[in-house]
C-alpha cells in the first residue's frame, strides 16, 4: 500500500480546502455505495481511497463550484453572507 501525502492530491486540486472538501465527498460517496471506485480498493478505508483516486488524477471536479458555493468566489455584485442573525444578536444585548 502506497503512502498518500497531501502534495501528491495538490497537483490535482488547487487548494486544501478543495481537496478536503472533494475529499469527504467522494468517501462519502464511496461509503454509501452510490459510487464505484476507480482505483482498487486494497482493503483501505473510504477516506483513503477518495484521496487515491484525486492523486491519481481519476475524479471529476467539474460539479464541484457548482455544488458548493464556498468553492466559487463571490461576484462584486452579491452581498456578503450574514453569519449573525436577529435571533443571536437580540441574546446579547444588555
Amino acid at each position: 500500500m502506497a503512502r498518500i501525502t497531501v502534495e501528491d492530491c495538490l497537483k490535482n486540486v488547487k487548494n486544501r480546502f478543495e481537496l478536503v472538501l472533494i475529499a469527504s465527498k467522494r468517501a462519502r460517496q464511496l461509503s454509501r455505495g452510490s459510487a464505484d471506485p476507480i482505483v482498487p480498493w486494497e482493503n483501505d478505508k473510504s477516506t483513503v481511497v477518495a484521496l487515491r483516486e484525486i492523486a491519481a488524477g481519476h475524479t471529476d471536479f467539474s460539479d464541484a463550484h457548482e455544488a458548493n458555493p464556498f468553492l466559487t468566489p463571490p461576484t462584486h455584485n452579491e452581498a456578503p453572507i450574514q453569519e449573525h442573525s436577529e435571533e443571536h444578536s437580540e441574546g446579547t444585548k444588555e
